[in-house]
């Protein structure tokens, strides 16, 4: 027991429950140390002090039990203290993790000028397995239940522990909470996937939780000359590499080259992305050797494990298999029928025949097949002698075959209370659908006895078999399955019986079952499955050929061409994949009012997230739970407002966002900056202020989406530079969209004097605009005709 205990303890883990009172004991609030009596006078309150991106005021150092002054900045000029450490903490003693707070900023994934090809390589861990498991101690986004979680009951559903209910009007989790879902063409936060490609939302429901990256060893790799390499980590366990060279021809003509990399540890998480090699330290013109690029890209990887893998056919192949195990286009969904008056699962699954409600509900589902002779996909079910029903119901969705095992369709048994043969597939199912008749008892997802069933989607008629057919729908999940949608609407319904709702459900389903490959089961049995197939490349797979020996013959890609010198700062930033910097982030534009949030402490309704810019996209990672909080088009980056550490982003309709940056004053601003000027069209915004004129006039006109129209001569509005074409962003330092049109007209109209936030019209004088459309701002609704007008009583019988 003393052996898990020496050393520095492990991070990321939460403390393990244990009995042991003593352990119990250590882990109280330590009790403040007796001291004795000063007189010493109080110390005085200091000056203001800036150190990097925080500011605040000087205070002396409070006390600090022994470990929090190990982490502290007091002994930041002391040696490491070895085997003190055991006697500082007494919980590495007995093998417990230490507790550590959360940083303020997340740390960034190395190395920094990596451009990721998807959301999950952002979240790569390099920290080491736990001893005695087989993955990582990183945790499976979603698990844990969210603040937004909720449990209730309702005619559908039943509360139930362990569960989260969905009854309706729950929306998508974002950045500070639940926002309203998405429009068409944006996509869902858990839909965000691949970012170096365009991934375009070509249905009104987006499939969730997919990681559609998987594919990038067989897009870029497989039938393409490159280097694979495999080796026991004594950290990272079982690892494969996979390297190849690229060149392209830059936008200035000349040569560029990179390095496509895949790094695969037991973790279900993978390394995917692109370096420049102008980034990389000076190497020959075939460039650099995969030990040099690993030494940079990969520094926590020890190089003397890896061996070059063998040129057998298995390799690709199983390298396909081990990334692509996560993707599936083939789906089981079961369906319970629950008739009027019935709750249990022994009655759902005792029902021999399938009412006239229940038929019109399949009928809309999909299409009833016959089983014997059937050539698409089965489901386990036989299709030779008819063992497990004559038919069976069947559908495709979205390039997904769906099989659907329906409790009436299967064989029934009678005498026998439990339905084994009807179980023994339903109760494989993850997802499993609820049909309900009017007048059902409400669902209660603990009376269903099975381990696999994490989803029930709870569907209750109303009006069945007439022309005014209806549904409404509640979702139970485990707990450690995270929320996906899409998202139900207020009290769950009514849906139309339509092809709509048709492929609402599909998309639920789907979307539930990929959800809950996140919860702790089926995590645990991907990492296993994953951990097989690393240790058998790593042990029968690989060449005596060491990662030392294969420098010498470099990547079988390399061309004969001498390298450029380094371009310094710029080749990179026009990287196709996501570029990253940790912030805190927070909806809404802080303007003048974030001020004190840059210069003092934290501010509670900011969140550390990863930014990551694509070419293509912009997302912001809470790293913590794993999961997209925002995303955005580069399209649809409409300005910034930037200061030495802070950056509020415009987009869309002029919604904004407020990022605060850690380091050096102005670094990564100015790298973000750089970034987006490369990938998007927006510009930098204009802080103007606007004083009336001796009739109380602004002198400009605006339209409903805030675009200035006119700007009258001689007036103060065209002397401080306002121009036809420009946007208003901000108004007396609100958003547009928060103001609404009202809100906007009236402090344009009241108030003595306003501030505006200006998007400058582009270079031929044209407003800019984002990509998303061109809705009025303000949502539903218009602003008054001629609410901003400023000549005279031409468009309203009022002025500003």
């Amino acid at each position: 027991m003393w052996a898990g205990g020496v050393g520095s303890p492990r991070r990321g883990a939460a403390p393990a429950p244990t009995d042991d009172l003593f352990a119990r004991k250590l882990r109280q609030p330590a009790r403040p140390p007796l001291t004795p009596h000063t007189f010493e006078p109080r110390p005085a309150r200091g000056p203001l002090l800036r150190s990097g991106s925080d500011a605040g005021e000087a205070r002396p150092p409070t006390p600090a039990s022994p470990r929090a002054r190990a982490h502290s900045h007091e002994e930041a000029g002391r040696p490491a203290a070895g085997p003190t450490r055991l006697f500082t903490d007494p919980l590495a003693l007995l093998g417990l993790p230490a507790e550590e707070p959360e940083p303020a900023f997340p740390p960034v994934p190395e190395p920094h000028w990596f451009a990721h090809y998807d959301v999950q390589s952002l979240l790569f861990d390099w920290a080491p397995r736990p001893r005695g498991t087989g993955g990582h101690a990183e945790s499976a986004s979603g698990t844990l239940a969210s603040a937004e979680d909720r449990s209730a009951s309702s005619d559908l559903l039943l509360e139930a522990p362990g569960f989260v209910s969905e009854l309706g009007g729950e929306g998508e989790l974002g950045l500070g909470g639940a926002v309203a879902p998405p429009v068409p063409p944006a996509l869902p936060n858990a839909a965000v996937s691949v970012l170096e490609e365009p991934q375009n939302r070509t249905s009104a429901y987006s499939l969730e939780h997919a990681d559609l990256g998987a594919g990038y060893y067989r897009k870029y790799f497989y039938g393409k000359e490159h280097q694979n390499f495999f080796g026991l980590d004594e950290a990272l366990g079982p690892v494969a590499v996979s390297l190849r060279r690229e060149e392209k021809e830059g936008s200035g003509g000349g040569t560029l080259h990179s390095y496509r990399i895949i790094v695969r540890t037991t973790q279900l998480r993978t390394l995917r992305g692109t370096i420049s090699e102008d980034v990389l330290p000076p190497g020959p013109p075939r460039g650099l050797s995969p030990r040099k690029l690993l030494e940079h890209v990969a520094p926590r990887l020890s190089p003397t494990c890896l061996r070059l893998g063998s040129a057998s056919p298995k390799v690709p192949r199983t390298l396909l298999t081990l990334d692509e195990q996560v993707l599936s286009f083939q789906r089981k969904v079961g369906i319970l029928y629950c008739r009027a008056g019935q709750g249990s699962e022994e009655e759902m699954y005792n029902n021999q025949e399938a009412g006239p409600a229940f038929m019109q509900f399949l009928t809309l589902l999909g299409d009833v097949v016959r089983l014997k002779g059937f050539e698409s996909y089965r489901a386990q079910l036989d299709t030779k002698t008819d063992s497990t029903g004559t038919h069976s119901l069947y559908t495709t969705y979205q390039d997904h075959e769906i099989m659907f095992h329906v409790s009436t369709m299967l064989p029934y048994t009678p005498n026998n209370q439990q339905q084994l043969l009807r179980k023994r597939h339903i109760g494989n199912d993850i997802v499993t659908i609820v049909f309900q008749e009017p007048d059902s008892k409400p669902f209660c997802p603990t009376t269903i006895r099975s381990h696999f069933q994490h989803v029930f989607l709870v569907v209750r008629a109303h009006a069945p078999c007439t022309p005014h057919t209806s549904y409404r729908v509640a979702v139970s999940r485990t707990q450690d399955t995270p929320a996906f949608g899409p998202a139900l609407p207020q009290g769950g319904g009514p849906f139309a019986a339509n092809a709509d709702f048709r492929a609402f459900l599909l998309a639920k389903a789907l979307n539930g079952e990929q959800a809950a490959g996140h919860a702790r089961q089926f995590h645990a049995m991907a990492t296993r499955t994953r951990q097989q197939y690393l240790q058998d490349l790593a042990t029968n797979e690989v060449t005596t050929t060491s990662l030392d020996s294969a420098s010498r013959f470099g990547l079988p890609s390399l061309g004969g061409r001498r390298r450029a010198p380094p371009r310094g700062l710029g080749t990179e930033l026009q990287a196709a994949g996501a570029l990253v910097w940790g912030v805190r982030a927070a909806p809404g534009a802080r303007g003048a009012a974030g001020a004190g949030a840059e210069a003092g402490g934290l501010d509670d309704a900011e969140v550390p997230c990863l930014l990551g810019i694509s070419a293509e996209a912009l997302v912001l990672v809470a790293p913590r739970d794993g999961r997209v909080v925002f995303n955005c088009a580069c399209r649809d980056v409409l300005a910034w407002t930037f200061s030495e550490q802070r950056l509020d982003l415009y987009h869309g309709r002029g919604e904004a966002i407020t990022l605060r940056f850690d380091g050096g004053p102005g670094q990564a601003v100015g790298e973000v900056v750089t970034r987006l000027q490369v990938v998007s069209r927006g510009c930098e915004t204009r802080e103007l202020a606007l004083p009336r004129d001796g009739q109380g006039r602004l002198g400009f006109e605006v339209d409903a989406e805030g675009f200035v129209t006119h700007v009258e001569r001689f007036t103060f509005a065209e002397t401080a530079g306002l121009r036809p074409g420009a946007r208003l962003l901000r108004v007396c330092g609100q958003t547009l969209p928060t103001l609404g049109p009202e809100g906007a007209t009236r402090l344009l109209r009241s108030a003595p004097k306003v501030c505006v936030t200006v998007l400058p019209p582009d270079e031929s004088g044209r407003p800019r605009r984002s990509g998303r459309g061109r809705g009025a701002v303000g949502g539903p609704g218009s602003w008054p005709p001629g609410a901003c007008a400023s000549r005279g009583h031409e468009r309203s019988p009022e002025n500003t």
